[in-house]
């Protein structure tokens, strides 16, 4: 699996939420997902977000999974754009 394969079947899952997936082989993968489906969410809570909108492949084609899942408004208070 690609990383921007992952990337779109987050975004699927997750309207509106903007998505970057990192991978150095196609195997592990570092997500940042920002949504505001997150507000009021544990991290847990927002990290089984993340993993409902992938499924099976969690486990078989991606074999690891980093997530770094925030509000907007936490992803601006960090800087972001």
């Amino acid at each position: 699996m690609k990383a921007a394969d992952i990337e779109r079947q987050i975004e699927a899952g997750m309207p509106g939420a903007r998505v970057t997936v990192r991978t150095d082989d196609d195997t592990h993968f570092e997500a940042r997902v920002i949504a505001a489906q997150f507000a009021g969410k544990r991290p847990l809570q927002r990290h089984q977000l993340v993993y409902a909108t992938l499924g099976a492949a969690v486990g078989r084609e991606i074999h690891a999974l980093s997530i770094d899942a925030l509000t907007p408004e936490e992803w601006a208070a960090r800087g972001g754009r």
